[in-house]
């Protein structure tokens, strides 16, 4: 009989040690995203408390150490978080060919049609021509493929983010995330759609 009331107690420690505890972590993402778009939009200084600021010789004091001692684990009630925090990375050699991209197009074609009203950020994350009248004819195929091209880019980047932080079904939360940034990084004079209305900063 004794034998047998250890069962349920071994039980509970085998599945204590196989909880996931997966969530999106929606800060890391706005992080990765003012730090994406700004990269492509440019000409504006990179906030000084950026993404690479989070890891500071404050954050191994002995006293966070311990706030972050997971201790069900010491006695081998481990759950399986991932490894690490995630921090939504954007550093494979795909994201940053496609901001590349981005940011060249953007300097090149794009800028001249938002500054002109032509353009606006659509809140799905992509861009539109708003305004065509307000593009110069000779320019009007060139803007509509640069836009064509730039939005393939943008679903390539949302769907990239999530496939390369292990997460492919994050990529409509990170396409939200996105697409709320280009907005916020929106400069003055530039138009976004908000409540399926178009609005000027």
């Amino acid at each position: 009989m004794r034998r047998w009331m250890g069962v349920p107690v071994a039980a509970v420690l085998v599945t204590a040690c196989v909880t996931i505890n997966v969530y999106f972590p929606a800060a890391e993402a706005r992080e990765a995203a003012k730090e994406f778009v700004e990269k492509v939009i440019g000409d504006e200084a990179p906030a000084a408390n950026g993404p690479g600021a989070a890891l500071t010789p404050a954050s191994s004091s002995p006293a966070l150490l311990a706030s972050r001692i997971d201790w069900l684990s010491l006695v081998g009630i481990g759950s399986a978080h991932a490894q690490s925090q995630p921090d939504i990375t954007l550093k494979t050699p795909a994201i940053q060919a496609i901001q590349a991209r981005m940011a060249a197009r953007f300097d090149s074609q794009l800028r001249a049609g938002f500054d002109a009203g032509a353009l606006g950020f659509a809140a799905d994350g992509t861009i539109v021509v708003r305004d065509a009248g307000k593009l110069a004819l000779k320019d009007r195929v060139a803007i509509n493929q640069a836009v064509a091209d730039d939005n393939r880019d943008r679903k390539a980047v949302y769907r990239e983010v999530a496939v390369a932080n292990g997460h492919p079904e994050w990529e409509s939360q990170i396409r939200d995330v996105f697409a709320r940034q280009w907005i916020a990084s929106a400069r003055s004079g530039w138009w976004y759609e908000s409540g399926g209305s178009w609005k000027q900063k």
